[in-house]
This record gives C-alpha cells, sequence and structure tokens, in this order.
C-alpha cells in the first residue's frame, strides 16, 4: 500500500527540520531569560554536554562556533532536500505533525508504564518523574523539559542512534540489524545518562528499565516518523510531566 505523501515527507529535513527549529528557539530564549547565560545556570544534561565539547576545544568562541554549526548543519540538510523536492510546502504537514505528537505524547508514559510493570511490575509512580527535575521550580522545570525534547533528540537519536546504525552499516549488517541494534543500544546508553554526574539521579532498575523502554519508544519514533515528531513528542511528554507532578 502507498504512503501518503505527508507520511514520507514529514521525516525529511525540509519539514522535519523546520518543525523543530521553534522548539530550539523557545527553549534558548527561555533558558537565557531565567539564567542570563548562553551555557550555565538551569538548563538540560545533554545541551550542557554538547555545548562543553565545543568550548573544551574552541575556548571562548566556542559557543558561537557550537552555534553556527548547529543552525549551519540544519539549514544546509533543508537546503538539499528543498533542491530534491522543489515547490512550495505544505503548510497543513506542519499542523498534522503537531497534532502526531500531541497524540504520542499523550499516550507516551501509559505506554512504557504498560510496558515496565509488565517487565518488573514496580510502583509505576516512583519511575514517572523526571530525575532532578522536580527538585526546581516550575519555570526551571519547564526549561529542562523543553531542552530534552530538543538537544537529547540531537544528542541521543540523531548522533548517537544514527551514528550506531552507521557503525552496523560499515561493518555489513543487514539494515533490519544495524537499525535495531542503533536503537537498542541508544535506549540504553540514553537511559544511563540520567544517573551520571553530580545531578544524576540514583541507579534503581524500575527507573533505569522505565527510561530504556522510554528510549526504544524514541529511538523507533525517529527511525519511523523523523527527528522533529519525536523532538516535540518527548518535549510535550516532558512539560506535561512538569506540570502535573
Amino acid at each position: 500500500m502507498m504512503l501518503s505523501p505527508y507520511w514520507r515527507a514529514a521525516r525529511d529535513p525540509r519539514y522535519s527540520v523546520l518543525f523543530a527549529f521553534p522548539l530550539l528557539v523557545l527553549y534558548e530564549v527561555l533558558a537565557f531569560g531565567l539564567t542570563g547565560s548562553a551555557f550555565a545556570g538551569v538548563r538540560n544534561g545533554a545541551d550542557v554536554l554538547l555545548k562543553t565539547a565545543f568550548v573544551a576545544f574552541g575556548g571562548r568562541h566556542g559557543l558561537a562556533v557550537f552555534t553556527l554549526a548547529l543552525v549551519g548543519v540544519a539549514a544546509a540538510l533543508v537546503w538539499r532536500d528543498r533542491r530534491r523536492h522543489p515547490g512550495p510546502l505544505a503548510r497543513r504537514y506542519f499542523g498534522l505533525m503537531l497534532a502526531e505528537s500531541v497524540a504520542y505524547a499523550a499516550a507516551f508514559g501509559t505506554v512504557v508504564s504498560t510496558l515496565t510493570g509488565l517487565l518488573l511490575a514496580p510502583p509505576l509512580a516512583a519511575v514517572q518523574t523526571a530525575g532532578g527535575v522536580t527538585e526546581l521550580d516550575v519555570g526551571a522545570q519547564l526549561v529542562v523539559s523543553l531542552g530534552a525534547g530538543i538537544y537529547e533528540e540531537i544528542l541521543f537519536r540523531v548522533l548517537l542512534v544514527s551514528g550506531l546504525v552507521a557503525l552496523g552499516t560499515a561493518l555489513k549488517w543487514r539494515r533490519g540489524l544495524a537499525v535495531a541494534f542503533g536503537v537498542v543500544a541508544g535506549a540504553l546508553i540514553f537511559s544511563a545518562f540520567h544517573y551520571v554526574g553530580p545531578l544524576g539521579d540514583r541507579l534503581e532498575l524500575s527507573s533505569f528499565t522505565f527510561r530504556a523502554i522510554a528510549g526504544l519508544l524514541l529511538s523507533g519514533l525517529y527511525v519511523a516518523r523523523g527527528f522533529g515528531i519525536t523532538a516535540w513528542t518527548h518535549a510535550l511528554y516532558d512539560v506535561g510531566l512538569a506540570l502535573v507532578t
């Protein structure tokens, strides 16, 4: 059966990257307004990790280089995709992508909790809170939640999962095996990331399993529906969790 033009196009950079861009801007503006800094203060851990790497090598110019690299790569992907698919963008697609993201975010916690319960039967309320976020005020929680949607997806899906899939492909694995390796290994690393550093959670089997399953679903969503929808799904889920806990 032929997939609809929307279903195919939503994964492409001309839609996916442009759809995610407002999330990046919203996070950076709110984070800067809260802390007065483009690097320090209350920020998502993946954001800090990525920027720290650039600062370590680029010194005081590291943040500028990071920003130029991020925006430049995004612009290049959109430009190349637009060259391949000339013509006006279908603006209704962005509305459909938002509707998809809202639907996935609304179901996400229930699905992950159910799967975790089937494996471990833990006290689910204890594993649905984002590590460390509930100790912050509402404004800071929202900033960290939005940052999870954009920067954790850049780090753990765009860079990590894509890199692991490319590694499997380079090793001459079948496409399905390479994708499965990237999704599973990426999910385990994604979960482990939440226990690293001074602000990391105390390692527990229930929360690790919950986050690993969440990583599996997000990685699978990234492979199936692309970066933009996955980023907004993650952000909307985390924002909703921050508002109700």
